[in-house]
């Protein structure tokens, strides 16, 4: 199958927590860090997931949110901590590339505005924000 989303890596289930319609899956990914999926509880049936199975995560590169500084005081589960490796601009939009850890590279769509605000260029350490309804699953 292809999909047009970008962003798609490789996590090991560490977590579900289960909810009466709507569950969390927290995965380790490459690099060290988790990122934490809100599923619904069909869905991880119909996945087979559990504990210690390998999962594809998916987010489209429009869901993730870039930040500069520590970010405190929000209810966004993903918090990825990477560096800026590239930065494509267009006339409204750009596309920023950000490695998080030695195998995945994220890209977000970001306004032009707010790149030239955070005055985003290669090198510069950010993080990249990601809802965990935003995150899709994909069994391996």
């Amino acid at each position: 199958m292809i999909l047009s989303i970008r962003n798609r890596f490789t996590g090991i289930i560490t977590e579900i927590v289960d909810g009466s319609v709507m569950g969390t899956v927290t995965m380790n990914i490459p690099g060290g860090q988790t990122l934490t999926a809100t599923v619904t509880m069909d869905a991880i049936k119909d996945l087979g997931i559990a504990v210690g199975t390998a999962v594809e995560a998916l987010v489209k590169s429009t869901d993730i949110a870039v930040a500069t500084t520590e970010v405190f005081g929000l209810s966004i589960r993903n918090k990825l901590q990477g560096t800026l490796v590239g930065l494509d601009s267009g006339g409204a939009m750009s596309v920023a590339r950000i490695r998080v850890g030695e195998q995945i590279e994220l890209t977000a769509a970001i306004t032009r505005a707010a790149a030239e605000e955070l005055k985003l260029e290669p090198g510069t350490p950010v993080t990249a924000l990601i809802k965990s309804t935003e995150v899709s699953l994909s069994a391996v």
